[in-house]
């Protein structure tokens, strides 16, 4: 994941509902080691005298040196970011830390209308998690909620942007939400240089939540907003590394800045991932509140190889997590924002 601030030793990180999150998450089924120490030889690639380069049902190649070997040919390469682009591959849900989780659970059902999933407390790695959204997990993009113990507050730093709301009518859902004390950022009208309707609001930690007037959507939840340094090339790694479709660019030079919206689908239909380049900010301080995105995927081997095709760093070599089958890998993009991809089944299996 991103470079995160240093917290204090008695913080315990959750895992999302795969069983990975925030910082270095955890879960009740198995330890934080699973993430810090090697995982065995025939789970991960790119460890010396290892047999297993991955196991998609294809032969595996090993160099002479005993060192696995990475896919050589200009054929293999092609192929697998080809197969990317034909992956079944779904936002499934987004990663971040609050300082009063029953605070925020609050605010999140009576104001933004979400619902309480679920919620599990882990009292010996002293957090937990809580789950909301407007659908079922299995089929709609939710949010994971972590709350460690005697921590009530985190710096959510300036490269996070702000998650987008889709409701039927802005002006009544801030009224609501200034009724029960909610703090109002922006109030309700049309978008710079558009004709919809929008307004920003904050949740009790900090984070912004852009409300959206749309009609009725399968998805609710429908963006993610993070700031990059590069849009060119942040849209090339997530078109070629990711499978995401570019849906749209707007440049507003009044203000000194350019979004892309990414996606899986329209987005009226789908949670997006949206791009902000501010003119000529390179770096952001990423805080140590927001951690990843997890995306859905049928293959978690064949989609470490094109994140390392893309130049992406891969920080958790795919395979199956210690104790349980659920197969998933980690990366980090270009600037440094982390996304875990988890086999499509194990996370339905994980669900049940």
């Amino acid at each position: 994941m991103v470079r995160v601030i240093p917290m204090a030793s008695s913080i315990r990180p959750t895992l999302s509902s795969f069983r990975f999150s925030p910082l270095f998450n955890r879960s009740p089924r198995f330890s934080f080691s699973h993430f810090s120490t090697a995982v065995p030889q025939s789970q991960s690639f790119g460890i010396k005298a290892c047999r297993l380069l991955r196991q998609d049902g294809n032969s595996m190649r090993v160099m002479s040196s005993g060192n696995v070997s990475s896919p050589l040919t200009a054929a293999s390469s092609e192929n697998v970011l080809e197969w990317v682009k034909q992956d079944k591959r779904r936002m499934l849900h987004v990663v971040y830390r609050v300082g009063d989780l029953d605070r925020t659970i609050k605010f999140y059902t009576e104001c933004l209308g979400m619902k309480l999933l679920r919620k599990r407390d882990i009292p010996e790695e002293r957090y937990t998690n809580a789950f909301l959204g407007y659908g079922p997990e299995d089929s709609q993009f939710v949010i994971e909620l972590t709350y460690n113990y005697g921590v009530d507050k985190y710096d959510i730093g300036s490269g996070f942007g702000h998650f987008g709301i889709a409701v039927d009518d802005v002006s009544k859902t801030v009224e609501l939400i200034r009724a029960k004390g909610g703090k109002i950022t922006r109030e309700p009208g049309p978008v710079k240089g558009g004709k919809t309707v929008i307004a920003f609001v904050e949740d009790p930690d900090g984070y912004k939540f852009e409300l959206l007037e749309r009609g009725p959507t399968p998805e609710p939840l429908c963006q993610v907003m993070l700031r990059v340094g590069d849009l060119n090339r942040s849209i090339e790694f997530y078109e070629k590394a990711f499978g995401m479709e570019l849906l749209r660019t707007r440049d507003n030079p009044e203000n000194k800045y350019t979004i892309a919206m990414l996606g899986y689908g329209p987005e009226d239909k789908t949670t997006v991932l949206e791009l902000t380049y501010n003119y000529g900010v390179t770096e952001y301080d990423k805080g140590n509140a927001y951690a990843q995105i997890a995306i859905g995927t049928d293959d978690v081997y064949k989609t470490a190889e094109a994140i390392k095709l893309s130049k992406g760093k891969v920080t958790r070599e795919p395979g199956p997590l210690p104790g349980i089958n659920t197969k998933i890998t980690a990366c980090l993009d270009p600037d440094g924002w982390k996304t875990v991809f988890v086999d499509n089944i194990d996370f339905l299996k994980e669900l049940e």
